[in-house]
């Protein structure tokens, strides 16, 4: 298991190897960023996009949360992190692509179809019900035409996808320049099992890359 002290010798070893191959690219990186996608992606251990993606430093905007879920556009209310990140990301550093990616196995769907997370009770303060119910009108269809077996869980992980890319369409910076032809959405989900990254097509069905 990897506590701070292997973290620690982790960072040694970054220090020692990548970061002193790459000194040119972390002086550039230390002048400001221009990452071309921003990826919204699930918190879970298992699925890092920079991984996945064997992506570089400064490549990637990222933005991880429980299910790589975007909460619809709304002012006013709590703090909006990832309403915020989504603003940066569009208007600030101006990115042309933004990918959300769902993941098997995905303890936040867990939790929104069975409303416990992991086995127990979603949470004491009740953050993680509160966040993962932008999927119930999907667990309703998905329920009622898959039962509450595998199948469920799998197709309710790829709703979580669509209904992000749809909630993302309610930001107007969002729409507009999607609409004028700047930012391009797309929709990902990484199968942990056999490490297949699926991609959506323009009608939401998900097949292998």
């Amino acid at each position: 298991m990897t506590d701070f002290t292997d973290l620690i010798a982790g960072y040694q070893r970054f220090r020692r190897e990548d970061w002193g191959h790459q000194r040119a690219r972390w002086a550039e990186l230390a002048d400001g960023q221009s990452p071309k996608v921003m990826v919204i992606a699930c918190s879970d251990s298992r699925v890092d996009p920079t991984q996945i993606f064997d992506a570089s430093p400064g490549e990637i905007f990222m933005v991880r949360n429980i299910a790589n879920l975007v909460p619809p556009y709304e002012r006013g209310g709590g703090r909006h992190g990832v309403s915020a990140a989504i603003e940066f990301a569009v208007t600030q550093l101006e990115v042309p692509e933004i990918v959300v990616m769902g993941h098997e196995s995905c303890g936040g769907v867990g939790a929104a179809l069975t409303e416990r997370f992991d086995g127990a009770a979603p949470g004491e303060g009740g953050f993680i019900a509160h966040w993962v119910d932008m999927l119930d009108d999907a667990r309703g269809r998905i329920v009622a035409e898959h039962g509450d077996g595998p199948a469920a869980v799998r197709a309710l992980e790829h709703e979580t996808v669509r209904v992000s890319l749809a909630n993302l369409r309610t930001f107007p910076f969002v729409a507009e320049r999607e609409a004028a032809g700047k930012l391009t959405l797309r929709g990902a989900y990484f199968a942990i099992r056999d490490g297949v990254l699926h991609v959506m097509d323009e009608v939401g069905a998900f097949s292998p890359a």
